[in-house]
């Protein structure tokens, strides 16, 4: 290697290694984005909320839920008169969920729920319906109680990070008006706190779910909250930890890696150095490749070659390999259900959520797992995994 060589390879070297420490002792930038989650201190986390609802509510146990409510539900018992907090941007059930949530608030307990919007289940079943001006950004707006003891200290403004949400439908015959939006004539329209009976518990919805973020409860907004959460007085509390924008999910250990600073880093170096290792060895030793051209086909041609290729082939586990990752990744993103195990357990999970029969939808993923130890597959197991697919409405 020359001179010329080494210092420009010294010379990238002392820049990269600039680049490095400047990326580490730098501050790092806020994150703005939306999170509501328990243990994220960004502005809008609920970190501050989640510390503080042991001394608001001193007499209550408080329980951090990190699982589906379906699956809560299904597996453990609650006490009575307790509450179940949902805070997040958008809160959305299906119909199963919220089938468990309304026989939990029937019982006497509470579900409260902040979000500025709620979804078509709640809407369907509750006669709930938000709407939500995206073009109110970033300008100051006003909250207030229709509760007289509160109207003298409880108006708190929000500016940063805000859409304005209101209530245009609800139940007003089972529905009491608790909070609204203070403009200059006070609309009835601007109503954005509302609580619904619901056999002997209640429903408490609220659309200004930034109220209760770090962000806000630090800027001497928390009067606010204290007044909202003060309509609730249970002996027991379930923080929902799931249903949130900010949740962490890692499914694989790369993802992991990128999520660490110091390991990414280190994840890049190692390729960089060895892109430049292949780079110079390459340039000593590589042979003089001859230059081939490459065969003509046109797009007809290319289409009939792979359609050849299929029908002598037949490759049927090729085709069969695809339907059931295509299957199981439907499965994950609609019922939120980890397929690693595909035991007896994940089978009662499916069922119930899907609405199909237990023994059906063992006998779909008995069919999946044998053709998955299959090394070759005929046209036949094709033709009937199909038709179980087809036989379970997902």
């Amino acid at each position: 290697m020359d001179k010329r060589s080494k210092r420009i390879i010294w010379a990238f070297g002392i820049a990269l290694l600039s680049i490095i420490i400047i990326e580490i002792v730098r501050p790092k930038p806020i994150d703005w984005s939306p999170n509501f989650t328990a243990s994220d201190k960004v502005p809008f986390g609920c970190y501050v909320l989640y510390e503080e609802l042991e001394g608001f509510y001193p007499n209550s146990e408080i329980k951090q839920i990190t699982k589906d409510p379906f699956e809560f539900f299904q597996n453990n018992t609650t006490n009575n008169n307790s509450a179940y907090f949902f805070i997040n941007e958008n809160i959305n059930f299906d119909k199963n969920t919220y089938s468990k949530l309304s026989n939990y608030v029937k019982a006497g307990n509470t579900v409260f729920i902040s979000g500025r919007n709620f979804g078509n289940v709640l809407q369907d079943s509750l006669g709930v319906d938000t709407y939500t001006d995206y073009y109110f950004l970033e300008e100051e707006i006003k909250t207030d109680f229709f509760n007289p003891n509160f109207k003298l200290d409880s108006i708190a403004k929000f500016k940063r990070g805000i859409y304005k949400s209101v209530f245009k439908e609800f139940d007003t015959i089972n529905t009491t008006v608790l909070g609204y939006f203070k403009t200059e004539f006070n609309k009835l329209e601007e109503v954005n706190f509302i609580k619904l009976k619901h056999g002997n518990g209640f429903f408490y919805f609220h659309t200004l779910p930034e109220a209760f973020t770090n962000y806000y409860l630090l800027k001497d907004n928390q009067s606010y909250a204290e007044h909202v959460l003060s309509y609730l007085n249970p002996k027991e509390i379930y923080w929902d930890d799931y249903l949130k924008s900010g949740r962490k999910v890692v499914d694989s250990k790369m993802r992991f890696v990128l999520t660490q600073p110091s390991l990414k880093w280190g994840y890049y170096i190692t390729l960089l150095g060895i892109l430049l290792f292949v780079i110079f060895r390459g340039k000593r030793e590589q042979r003089i490749i001859k230059v081939v051209d490459p065969l003509k086909n046109s797009t007809i041609e290319f289409t009939k070659t792979i359609g050849d290729l299929h029908f002598q082939h037949k490759d049927f586990s090729n085709i069969i390999a695809k339907k059931i990752t295509y299957f199981l990744e439907k499965i994950r993103s609609q019922y939120y259900l980890d397929t690693n195990n595909l035991n007896e357990d994940f089978c009662k999970k499916l069922a119930q959520k899907s609405g199909n029969s237990l023994e059906n939808t063992k006998n779909t993923i008995k069919l999946i797992e044998n053709l998955k130890q299959k090394s070759f597959h005929l046209e036949v197991d094709l033709i009937q995994l199909n038709k179980k697919i087809e036989e379970i409405s997902i």
